[in-house]
């Protein structure tokens, strides 16, 4: 367990091994939690946003020279058509 000080302007500095372990870098963000016995902090975990026109793609269906219709990107699917031999 590490002691942290508080200094005058109540900013308080973590362990640089402590920060490494947990990935946190400038501007990390920390949640406080004040819970009956005393303080609970956490990271908090920022989620990446993503542009959905990047996932273009990135799933795969045999064209067959038709438009695909979404069960043509089931697996289980798939492999009922290809034991039927309608693939």
């Amino acid at each position: 367990m590490s002691t942290l000080l508080v200094s005058s302007k109540g900013q308080i500095v973590l362990p640089a091994e402590m920060r490494r372990r947990l990935g946190m870098g400038a501007g990390a963000r920390i949640e406080v939690l004040e819970e009956s016995d005393g303080l609970k902090l956490r990271v908090v975990r920022s989620v990446a946003q993503v542009d959905i026109a990047d996932m273009a793609g990135m799933v795969k269906a045999p064209a067959r020279g038709v438009p695909r219709r979404l069960e043509d990107f089931d697996p289980a699917s798939l492999l009922t058509r290809s034991r039927r031999g309608d693939a």
